[in-house]
This record gives structure tokens, C-alpha cells and sequence, in this order.
């Protein structure tokens, strides 16, 4: 996740080190800059192990040759994350120790592991217990250092610090990946312990206040920007910022509950046109947020019942409907995409009630960005899971579809009878002549299928003269898109057709699927052993929605039925499908979240 990944998890490190007896706001500051390499502790050592570093696949020898190239860097970029009105770490004195209190132990020394507030509530509301945790800061640099600054409530000011290399060999010896800023000291025959150094080093490595401090050294370029830094402040805690839980300096720009609308409303952040938000919802999460009164949300699965609150608005200028679904924590896990309503015009913020905390973080991946089931080992907890994220997304639904109803009134009563049937006659012609079932590549027109539509017949009148029909076009050239080139980079640029449904035939069975392609009347494909094959949306009205459809997240197998091997999908692509004697065919098992009333238009290449 790039630089959101390493904010997310150093500021909900932060916000989880809060003091428990104090009402202000946790401060975070957060510097870039550059610093000499002879500055940084202990580099000398990691060069001489980078240098013994060998690759044993691509990946590590494009990593060691990476590594290699960026450490003689003079001038060194850094990021540092140093908060306050926190706890900082204990026991950094103890060194390696299994107390539980001496969270310095536990967080310098143990990978996967986290320490467990007594308080069982405040443990709860605790934005971390797993996923990718403190490697986050380690992936952030070119050389995969991170350093920890720690002041604790006795004013010991300690550095530790941890690389991640590959493991290897050195001076005859073997060793682990992971690799420890630490002094090492005997304590007894064969025995030794690691304890961290006191804090005597360049400023930009110093904590003089109580607090952690997380330093990066050999900063990415990618993660070097300050506005994408600034953004995904914004993006993942703007509720803990508005609700005052949470200030951020960022270099010299504050971030508070008074200025995030400031940097919201601000174009270098954030498109404001409402039409065009259809990837960063953030301005309009807060709107909703500040504006609109929360509404009592219930939420069940198979055991129990979970209470949240909804902010919900509907607004038809809102080209993408999504749900910000925010922790107690005040930390967004994910910009939720309702089933069959990620187009409708409304924006929401769910946020949980503090007994239901709990549960929402066990849902969390391993990233922090998402509800899942996936991660969940024990089966019967799964599955309950997965009934929860379905309940989510059918209650929300039901507020849509409400609010649609409310804002679309219909007034009196009519005579429909022939409206009915000129709009049921007008959408096939439209369906027929401008959105196809069936497209082909190749710049050929395509099979001439009959589109007869039976008219109305007209009353004659006195002065009407027969004028003579025209004929109809059966097949009609349309613009093509972007990216619709072949899958060799050789191919022409696709030219786009479109064709009758009577190409196709499509059937569903219980949970099976069936789609049969007849090309025998096409003397485009007349001859080809082979096609692929990509799937569109379309709605009542005609309309295709290109890029909505991910064959991937709704078949668990697609079978070519010709030769009965399982397809490669590939880009959104079901690939090499056979075709014989004219006939291609596919049998697809869908995913229990398949949503069976969807109609497709279908795109052939060959």
C-alpha cells in the first residue's frame, strides 16, 4: 500500500500508545528530510552484509542488486514519526525479557507479537493485534532499516532498530534474515542478551519526550511526497481528527479537526467536482460525516446481534456509492462496496459502537483495509463471518433502496398500456442496434442475424402517400474503446461490432452456468479454432458498465466445454477457448455471491 500502508500503521501505533489518564489529543509529527550517511547508526555494519548478500531466485537478486546500487548514497532521504501524549515502550533497561510488562521486550525483539492491555476494553479498541505490523517501516526503505526512538515515563531515552535482509552467510557463519540494533552482552557461560543503546546519536534520531519515535533512513522516492503523505492522513483517520482524538504535524502543515476541511476542500488534494469522486471519497465522507444525523444500525449473524451507527446521505450528483467503514479507533478499515449498488447515489459512514469494536477488528485483514473471512483458521467462526459481511451489505442495501424510493416519487395514476409497449419495442431496437451481445475483432462486420421487431401498425389517413421503407442497418459500426487492443501486441487495434443476442445462449442451473457462442453463420469467425472471451454489465436501460465485472471474484471455475480443461483467466479475459464446428462453449460454476439476475453483453477476440 505503499506510503498509506506505513501512516496507517505507525499512526495506529500511535493512537493505540495513547496515555490512558489524558484527554488531549495524541500529537504525531512527521518529518522528511535528508541526513549524511555516516550518521546512521550501525551502517557500516549492514553494508558489509549486503555486500555478502547472494540471490537464489529473481527476486532476491533484483533486491541485493537494488540494495547495493542505493547504499553509497552520500545524502540519505528519511521519514520519522515521532508522537506525544503517549506511553512510549517499558522496561527498554530489562533488554530480552519475557515480562509483559516490558513492552520494550516485546516490541524490539518479537516479531508477530503485540502487547495486551490489562484494561480487556481498551485492548479492544486497539487499532492492532495483527497483520503487517512493524515490517511496514522496514518495507518503506531502499535498504529495509527502520529505527525506534523511545523516551519512557522516567525520561530513558533508548535506540533500537531492525533490517530485514535475506538470510545468508558471513564470515563462515549462517544467519537469519532479520538482524537487530542492539548491544549484546554474556550472562553467563554460552549465554548472551540483547539491550538496547542509549540514545546518543545525530537529532534526527532523538526522543526527548515521552513517546515513541520511528525513523527511516534510505527513504523510497515512491514514499517521498508530501501530499500522498497528507492524503492518507486524511483518508484514514479523518474521524479521529474531527472528533479531536488526534493532531498530525507533517513537516510544517498541521492536520487538525479546524484545518482537514481546509486540506479536503484544497484542489491539490482532492478533485471537488462531486460528479467526478469516484476513487477518493474522503471530502465526501466528511460532509456526510459533519452534516448528516446518524441513524441506529443492527447487523446479524448467526449468533449475535451488532449495533453501529450510519451516517447516511443521498445525493443524486454522487456518481459512486460507498460506505467508509471506521473503527472506534476512529481508523477507516475500508471504502465498502455495497452488492448491485456501487453506482447509486449516496455516501456513508459506518461506524461501530465500542462493544462491537471487538469483532470488527477480528474481521480485519492482514493490511487493515478490508472486512474479510478469509484470514479466519477455525470454520465454524468463518462462516459466521461471512454471513456477518453479507448481512452488512443487504441492511445497507435496504436504507438505498428506501432512500431511492423517497427521493423518486410517482404522483397519480395512468393508462400504460401503450407506453409499455412502445418502451418494451423502442429498448430491443436500441438494444439490437447499439449495445451487442456478441463482438468480434479483426475490423469485420459480423454475422447478419435478423433484428424484425414488430411494429405498431399506423392508421392511415386521407393524404398520406406510401412512402418506401427504409431498410434497417443489422449491423452497426461502433466507436471502439481504449485497451481493447488483442492479446499479441502485433494485432491491430480491435474494431468493434455489435450483433443480436440469438449469437448466444445462455443457461443457469442450480449452481451451474452454460453459455453457448454459435459462429456458423459468421464468415468472420468461420474457420478459427480458438477465441477469447470478456464479460460486461448491462442494465434494464441498455447500459454497459465495462469495468464492473470481475470474472474472477464470481466463478470458482470456468470449463471449456469443448475440450473440458479448466480456462486461464487472464486481464479480466477467459483465454483460448475452443471452438468447434462453429460452436464455442463454457461452463461456469458460479460463487455463492453471484448475483443471477445480471445480464451480460459479450466480447470475442480471435
Amino acid at each position: 500500500m505503499g506510503i498509506y500502508g506505513l501512516t496507517r500503521e505507525n499512526i495506529q501505533n500511535s493512537l493505540d500508545g495513547k496515555l490512558l489518564d489524558n484527554d488531549d489529543p495524541v500529537v504525531l509529527t512527521v518529518k522528511t528530510g535528508t541526513i549524511h550517511q555516516d550518521y546512521i547508526p550501525g551502517i557500516k555494519e549492514i553494508k558489509q552484509r549486503i555486500t555478502s548478500l547472494q540471490g537464489r531466485n529473481s527476486y532476491t537478486k533484483e533486491t541485493i542488486t537494488h540494495m547495493v546500487n542505493k547504499m553509497d548514497l552520500e545524502e540519505v532521504a528519511y521519514i520519522s514519526f515521532e508522537d506525544s501524549n503517549t506511553r512510549g515502550l517499558t522496561g527498554a533497561r530489562n533488554g530480552q525479557s519475557d515480562s509483559k510488562e516490558d513492552t520494550w521486550a516485546i516490541y524490539a525483539y518479537n516479531k508477530g507479537v503485540h502487547f495486551e492491555e490489562e484494561d480487556e476494553a481498551v485492548e479492544t479498541s486497539r487499532g492492532g493485534s495483527h497483520g503487517v505490523g512493524k515490517i511496514a517501516s522496514n518495507a518503506a526503505s531502499d535498504l529495509h532499516i527502520m529505527f525506534f526512538a523511545n523516551c519512557d515515563k522516567k525520561g530513558n531515552q533508548h535506540l533500537g532498530g531492525t533490517v530485514q535482509l535475506v538470510e545468508h552467510k558471513y564470515n563462515n557463519q549462517a544467519y537469519r534474515s532479520t538482524g537487530y540494533f542492539a548491544d549484546i552482552k554474556s550472562i553467563g557461560a554460552n549465554k548472551t542478551k540483547f539491550y538496547p543503546f542509549e540514545n546518543r546519536f545525530h537529532e534526527v534520531f532523538e526522543k526527548k519526550t515521552r513517546g515513541l519515535k520511528i525513523i527511516i533512513p534510505y527513504l523510497r522516492e515512491q514514499y517521498n511526497d508530501e501530499s500522498d503523505i497528507i492524503k492518507s492522513i486524511c483518508d484514514s483517520f479523518f474521524i479521529s481528527i474531527l472528533e479531536n482524538r488526534l493532531v498530525v504535524n507533517v513537516n510544517d502543515k498541521v492536520i487538525n479537526r479546524e484545518t482537514i476541511k481546509d486540506f479536503v476542500s484544497d484542489e491539490k488534494y482532492y478533485i471537488q467536482d462531486i460528479a467526478e469522486i469516484k476513487h477518493e471519497f474522503t471530502p465526501l465522507y466528511i460532509d456526510t460525516f459533519l452534516n448528516v444525523a446518524p441513524i441506529p444500525l443492527t447487523i446479524s449473524d448467526m449468533e449475535n446481534d451488532y449495533h453501529f451507527k450510519l451516517y447516511f446521505r443521498y445525493d443524486e450528483a454522487i456518481p459512486k456509492g460507498r460506505v467508509a467503514i471506521v473503527r472506534t479507533i476512529g481508523m477507516k478499515i475500508e471504502d465498502k462496496k455495497v452488492n448491485n449498488n456501487v453506482n447509486k447515489p449516496f455516501n456513508a459512514v459506518l461506524v461501530a459502537e465500542k462493544a462491537e469494536d471487538g469483532y470488527l477488528k477480528s474481521l480485519e485483514n492482514e493490511s487493515h483495509t478490508q472486512l474479510a473471512f478469509d484470514h479466519i483458521k477455525d470454520v465454524r467462526l468463518q462462516k459466521n463471518a461471512k454471513r456477518f459481511i453479507n448481512s452488512l451489505s443487504k441492511e445497507i442495501a435496504k436504507i438505498i433502496e428506501e432512500a431511492i424510493k423517497k427521493n423518486n416519487k410517482t404522483d397519480g395514476m395512468m393508462d400504460t398500456k401503450d407506453i409499455l409497449y412502445l418502451v418494451e419495442n423502442q429498448f430491443k431496437q436500441d438494444l439490437a442496434d447499439a449495445v451487442a451481445t456478441v463482438k468480434i475483432n479483426k475490423g469485420k462486420s459480423l454475422v447478419k442475424v435478423t433484428t424484425d421487431i414488430p411494429k405498431k401498425k399506423k392508421k392511415n389517413k386521407p393524404n398520406d402517400k406510401e412512402k418506401p421503407e427504409k431498410p434497417r442497418k443489422k449491423v452497426k459500426r461502433v466507436k471502439p474503446r481504449s485497451g481493447n487492443e488483442g492479446t499479441n501486441g502485433d494485432e491491430e487495434r480491435l474494431k468493434r461490432y455489435s450483433a443480436h443476442p440469438d449469437i448466444v445462449e445462455r443457461l443457469l442451473i442450480g449452481n451451474k452456468e452454460v453459455v453457448q457462442f454459435d459462429f456458423n453463420d459468421s464468415k468472420e469467425i468461420n474457420g478459427e479454432k480458438s477465441c477469447n472471451i470478456s464479460l460486461s454489465i448491462i442494465d434494464g436501460m441498455g447500459v454497459e458498465y465495462k469495468d464492473e465485472f470481475k470474472i474472477k471474484d464470481n466463478y470458482n471455475t470456468v470449463i471449456d466445454g469443448t475440450s473440458g480443461k479448466q480456462c486461464k483467466i487472464e486481464n479480466n479475459l477467459i483465454k483460448n477457448i475452443a471452438i468447434n464446428n462453429g460452436i464455442a462453449q463454457l461452463k461456469l460454476e458460479p460463487k455463492p455471491n453471484f448475483n443471477k439476475a445480471l445480464k451480460f453483453v459479450y466480447y470475442v477476440e480471435v
